[in-house]
């Protein structure tokens, strides 16, 4: 898929080798999200989703200072300016958010400078994140005199656990990369030099693994997180059998046999 400009062009999409890559291209406001970026990263997603080659998502930002700053400030006024605009702003941007918590396959954040406030959000609605260690993150919504959703909250706890969190939000302050790889928030930490090599290497391992595997371990994992009435238990079972009856499933076992690497066809 060639190179696709969504969002007036804050949104860069492509996809080659099975591995999507989806940029935050506002490097002049440190990538902040506006709120059609949001929508431009549904977009890919979604064109992602339809090309029916997509194993594996990479978020990046563009440029050498942020991942994502944030929200776009400079847009307050206008669409978060009391508690009623929030309603509408979280309408409007609710899509791209939901794209991203709900994308069947894996999604990496690649995470260079800055990642705070919504641009951490973003990162954790990831399933992988690996940052650079220059990297800076924080959620600094004490000092603005705003909160953070449920959503977002409960992604916090979950992998920092609340006494991080409480940190983390009571604070507002800036944490760096080794901070963020001891409490959990970030899978792994790499010189800056390193990044973009390791993530390449790291979303060409999981496009060469079996899709059926991809996506059934990934709704698991999500369900453990849920709280148990919330579990689609049938639809685990269901996808855990379908794994076990594919052809891939016979491949996985004839190339572990004939020590050669798999070729995998999602059926």
């Amino acid at each position: 898929m060639a190179m696709q400009e969504l969002a007036g062009g804050k949104i860069l999409a492509s996809l080659e080798g099975g591995v999507g890559t989806i940029v935050f291209n506002q490097p002049e406001k440190r990538n902040a999200m506006s709120v059609d970026m949001w929508g431009g990263m549904g977009d890919a997603l979604d064109q992602f989703e339809a090309s029916g080659q997509v194993r594996c998502v990479v978020l990046k930002g563009a440029g050498d200072k942020a991942f994502v700053s944030g929200a776009d400030i400079s847009q307050f006024d206008k669409v978060r300016s009391d508690a009623n605009a929030q309603v509408e702003y979280d309408r409007i941007t609710s899509a791209g958010r939901v794209k991203l918590s709900n994308y069947k396959w894996p999604v990496i954040a690649q995470i260079r400078g800055f990642c705070m406030g919504g641009g951490l959000g973003i990162a954790m609605g990831t399933d992988i994140r690996i940052a650079s260690d220059d990297s800076q993150f924080g959620i600094p919504a004490a000092k603005l005199s705003i909160a953070y959703g449920f959503d977002m909250v409960r992604a916090l706890v979950d992998l920092v656990g609340p006494a991080h969190a409480n940190m983390i939000l009571m604070t507002g302050e800036r944490f760096g990369a080794k901070e963020a790889e001891r409490i959990g928030l970030v899978n792994k930490v790499v010189p800056v030099d390193q990044l973009d090599a390791e993530v390449a290497k790291l979303a060409a391992t999981m496009a060469g693994n079996a899709p059926l595997s991809l996506k059934t371990n990934k709704m698991t994992v999500k369900s453990v997180c849920k709280d148990r009435s919330d579990r689609d238990m049938d639809a685990i079972k269901a996808a855990m059998a379908a794994c076990f009856d594919s052809n891939d499933y016979k491949e996985g076992r004839r190339a572990f046999m004939e020590k050669r690497k798999p070729a995998f066809q999602g059926n």
